[in-house]
């Protein structure tokens, strides 16, 4: 088939669907932000619980992208996306009537193992639909729009449901998107195998998550100031565990992971350039959104509108990339975007003196200077490798992101509870149990707050909203200096790659 073939109408309405679970996961995402001090209250889990709730579910992607994208090839994309649609909405059900935090976790891995086959599908499916370059990067551009209307809708709906009914409610709302893409998908999407089918080699899967988890863990506590062997001997073996995949996969005649794709130079500067600015997005979020509800007093709904201003930049971004792409070459486009969305993230560090006004600018900034790396990034590594391992290329692009956005939450959140258990002064009056509870989270010092006299309540709340600002701070600093690394990268390994439309050598 012509690789410049140009898609048609049946491209373009399926690639509506295909949207969808885009929009399911984001939504998954956005409200699980704003449920996090309802089930707080509500399920009383530590700080490691409340980690693990947070971070499982993209662990587990990262984990089992790569197996699901080689049994998509084996099954079909089509089948695997319709079976992982139905498995999501199951999982959803139960994460929202979750009795306990250990429940919630299970749910919550039920959902990564879920989402994680519907990931590699999506893009693998666009890769076959859209073979123009130029219709290729609009293509992912409005997939990548859908993901944020999942942001602007998950907040938005999550809030009104948190205003009405319990914190489980806001993990209903994919319930429905999934139901149509169940109806839909048959019946407007191509199915697609690969001619040459790999089998699945179950101990590369093992490694995989093994590895991401160990490493993960260590990472959790080390930042959180774990006493003890234990972390930096699960870092260790999570690391032993990378290297033993990686070596497997070099002996496999049919690897899990191919690592010929990384020999393309573009491919791997455009995956790890993803993956620095994927890991700042989550854990940033998650602080934001507690600070909105927890320090400046915001009711969920409030909060969820003050996101607004973040869906309209990242939307005008992925809109207005594909037409920058042709007027500029991508490593300046995405280098100087970064430096834009480093610069607001920075601005997060004045949250303290400008409150309100420091966190919607500086979140407006960097959604808005990072969404032209989003676009053009996944366009990159979905377009160098070749169409036979467009399954793979889709997946890895996905890990990526996926394990970035998994390993920010561990570790910026990690960074955040650390810094705020080392400047929360807890009042003398407060019971030991109880002190220790308001020590492991802000939603925990304002439960345990409600249940002092007013005086030793005031002066909990007070000092725990302080102790979270102050470490709103720490990590927002941190973070600016990853996105000015990630500048650095996309400057110097997308530098060979042409405008879009343009010939190899630019012209």
């Amino acid at each position: 088939m012509d690789i410049q073939q140009r898609a048609g109408k049946r491209e373009w309405i399926g690639l509506a669907v295909l949207i969808l679970p885009t929009l399911l996961l984001s939504i998954d995402v956005t409200v699980l932000h704003l449920a996090v001090p309802a089930l707080s209250e509500d399920l009383r889990p530590t700080g490691a619980q409340l980690l693990w709730i947070n971070d499982i579910y993209g662990f587990l992607i990262a984990g089992f992208l790569i197996p699901m994208g080689t049994l998509g090839d084996r099954i079909g994309r089509r089948r695997l996306l319709l079976i992982g649609a139905a498995a999501f909405a199951l999982a959803s059900a139960a994460a929202a009537y979750a009795p306990s935090a250990e429940v919630l976790i299970a749910a919550r891995a039920a959902l990564g193992v879920a989402g994680a086959t519907l990931m590699p599908s999506t893009l693998s499916l666009i890769r076959t639909m859209f073979h123009d370059p130029a219709q290729r990067t609009t293509a992912i551009s409005l997939w990548m729009v859908g993901f944020t209307g999942g942001m602007v809708i998950g907040p938005l709906l999550g809030g009104s449901l948190l205003e009405t009914f319990w914190w489980g409610a806001a993990f209903l709302l994919g319930v429905p998107v999934m139901a149509v893409l169940l109806v839909a998908g048959p019946l407007l999407l191509p199915e697609y195998r690969s001619p040459a089918v790999g089998r699945i080699d179950a101990p590369s899967v093992v490694l995989s998550v093994a590895a991401a988890l160990a490493v993960t863990y260590g990472v959790k506590e080390l930042a959180a100031g774990g006493a003890g062997a234990v972390a930096p001997l699960s870092l260790v073996a999570g690391t032993a565990l990378a290297v033993v995949f990686v070596r497997r996969q070099r002996g496999l005649a049919e690897p899990l992971l191919d690592l010929r794709l990384f020999a393309e130079r573009r491919f791997s500067g455009a995956l790890g350039t993803l993956m620095l600015v994927i890991l700042v997005g989550p854990g940033i979020g998650l602080l934001t959104a507690q600070y909105l509800q927890l320090v400046l007093g915001l009711s969920p709904l409030e909060a969820g509108l003050w996101t607004l201003p973040n869906a309209v930049a990242i939307i005008f971004g992925f809109v207005a990339t594909p037409a920058l792409a042709r007027r500029v070459r991508p490593a300046v486009l995405a280098a100087g975007g970064l430096v834009l969305g480093a610069a607001g993230v920075l601005l997060l560090t004045m949250a303290g003196t400008s409150g309100l006004a420091a966190l919607v600018t500086g979140q407006t900034l960097f959604f808005l200077g990072g969404s032209p790396l989003l676009v053009l990034g996944i366009d990159i590594v979905v377009g160098a490798a070749p169409p036979e391992r467009s399954g793979s290329a889709a997946a890895l692009s996905e890990t990526a992101q996926e394990f970035g956005g998994a390993a920010g939450l561990a570790v910026f959140g990690s960074i955040a509870a650390a810094v705020y258990q080392a400047r929360l002064r807890v009042p003398e009056e407060v019971p030991a149990e109880a002190a220790a509870a308001a020590r492991d989270t802000l939603g925990g010092a304002m439960a345990v707050a409600s249940g002092q006299p007013a005086s030793v309540a005031a002066t909990l709340a007070e000092a725990a909203r302080a102790a979270f600002t102050t470490s709103l701070t720490v990590t927002a600093a941190a973070a600016s200096v990853v996105l000015l690394a990630a500048a650095i990268l996309a400057a110097t390994a997308l530098r060979h790659v042409p405008r879009l439309g343009s010939s190899p050598d630019g012209s």
